[in-house]
């Protein structure tokens, strides 16, 4: 953690600037970290690295996507036949579609809309958090996470951040490791 985030006191879940949702799931899990808000929205991985003060990488970006053909919940037929899937990925990071597709074994991936995103997580694009949704999806993150020692992902609005070692970050959001992410030249 960087010597600002370590400054700063720890919120509790009663008293925290994350979501309502976010704060109360953070309280279930008995998990105290530190919320910051900032007036100015951090939806893109770029604004809220450039306001925490960290590398772009140690962004986490939880980005929902829609897979199609592969074996699907009741709750994703309800939601239009796709099953919505968490990827979390750092912020310096592009997912590949293909590898995606590959990983989940699905016919087709695609991102999801607004409205799904916020049908399936509770939370608006630019503030969902990597855990604490309206409803189970399953998660996947992508390796290069593990990079670093500290990760800061949304708490739920696009104002609020809170940093987590990636190991717990994922282990919280029940995901699993893949590699899913664009391979660079």
């Amino acid at each position: 953690m960087s010597d600002s985030a370590s400054s700063t006191p720890l919120e509790t879940a009663t008293t925290s600037p994350a979501h309502p949702r976010f704060a109360e799931a953070l309280a279930e899990l008995g998990l105290t970290v530190e919320v910051r808000r900032f007036p100015e929205a951090t939806r893109t991985a770029a604004e809220a690295a450039a306001a925490v003060g960290c590398e772009l990488s140690q962004i986490v970006k939880s980005l929902i996507f829609t897979a199609w053909g592969s074996p699907l919940s009741e709750r994703s037929r309800e939601l239009g036949g796709g099953e919505p899937v968490l990827v979390l990925v750092d912020g310096s990071a592009r997912v590949d579609v293909e590898r995606l597709r590959t990983e989940l074994g699905a016919s087709t991936v695609g991102r999801a809309d607004a409205e799904l995103v916020r049908a399936a997580t509770g939370y608006a694009i630019g503030g969902v958090p990597p855990f604490g949704h309206r409803t189970r999806t399953r998660v996947l993150a992508d390796r290069g996470l593990l990079a670093h020692d500290t990760v800061w992902a949304a708490a739920g609005t696009p104002h609020t951040v809170f940093p987590l070692d990636p190991a717990s970050l994922i282990e919280y959001a029940q995901g699993r490791v893949v590699d899913v992410r664009e391979r660079t030249s």
